[in-house]
């Protein structure tokens, strides 16, 4: 039965991640209702290109080499700070994470079913090295073509993203060494688990900005990317490859870096369009039917 219940955990886990996006449209369908249907109507502003009542001019006005220098600079001093937090987490982690994770270790692999796996060690194969990195280089070749303007932000931020990834991970993984599970090689935080998330939510993020803009897209893009750092971590833990705290740090290790990045994109070239697939249009004043006229 225990058997069952661990890889029942997969399915119900996902379905809860991809049920987040539909409550939240459910919510959000029903509040424009209520805002439609009560309430004094308010003329829309003119807006610009993103979305806002004065067209933004600070990310286009300046010269590529301006708008590169930014984004590195955010990048850098980002991924100092996220270093700093994940050498504090790891010092924790070290000390207190073995009453956590050995129990859970020779639970998970007492209970293992052999095909699940055999379909597991496929599955955790999405957040790879090679995988993520050539998932990235195709999106970054696709998006170059695709864009309507600033056709090299896509090479450059996908680019940097696999080596600021790999360069400070492996400062992490220097920094703090902490023995593998038995038998396995996951050192900490677990690199699968940040990839997983920081890879495949930088993409979305991109195709988002440059197709959608949308509220609803944004909640399944986010959904879907939840997912497969879900699948991720799961995987990988039921693989035995990875320590418990050391999947969880890789978590949020990427959750850490996807901000950072989608920051950086938005010093490169400025919040995204919200305005895509949208019609602005000032709504008609009420008017008054005309008065009738009274026979004398």
């Amino acid at each position: 039965m225990a058997k069952i219940l661990l890889v029942l955990v997969w399915p119900v886990g996902i379905a809860v991640i991809l049920c987040v996006p539909v409550l939240l449209a459910r919510r959000d369908a029903r509040l424009a209702a209520v805002t439609a249907g009560g309430g004094p109507a308010r003329p829309f502003a003119p807006v610009g290109r993103h979305g806002s009542a004065k067209p933004l001019k600070y990310a286009s006005d300046q010269s590529p080499v301006q708008r590169i220098a930014r984004y590195f600079l955010v990048v850098f001093v980002g991924a100092a700070v996220i270093y700093a937090v994940m050498v504090l987490v790891g010092l924790i982690v070290v000390h207190g994470g073995p009453a956590i994770d050995k129990p859970i270790f020779h639970w998970t692999a007492t209970h293992r079913i052999h095909l699940w796996k055999a379909a597991m060690a496929r599955t955790t194969k999405i957040g790879n090295s090679w995988t993520t990195w050539s998932a990235a280089a195709t999106a970054a070749v696709c998006l170059a073509v695709a864009c309507r303007k600033d056709r090299w932000i896509p090479p450059v931020v996908l680019g940097s993203l696999i080596v600021v990834d790999k360069f400070l991970t492996l400062a992490i993984n220097h920094t703090i060494r902490r023995p593998p599970p038995p038998g396995a090689g996951g050192l900490f935080p677990s690199g699968g688990s940040d990839r997983a998330i920081l890879f495949y939510g930088l993409i979305a993020y991109l195709l988002w900005r440059e197709f959608s803009g949308q509220r609803r897209t944004a909640l399944w893009a986010g959904a879907a990317v939840a997912a497969l750092g879900f699948n991720e971590g799961y995987s990988r833990g039921y693989l035995t490859v990875h320590w418990f705290t050391d999947i969880l740090s890789g978590l949020a290790y990427g959750c850490m870096m996807l901000i950072l990045f989608t920051a950086a994109v938005r010093s490169l070239a400025g919040p995204a369009d919200t305005t895509a697939g949208r019609t602005r249009q000032i709504p008609a004043s009420p008017t008054r039917a005309p008065a009738r006229e009274v026979p004398t």
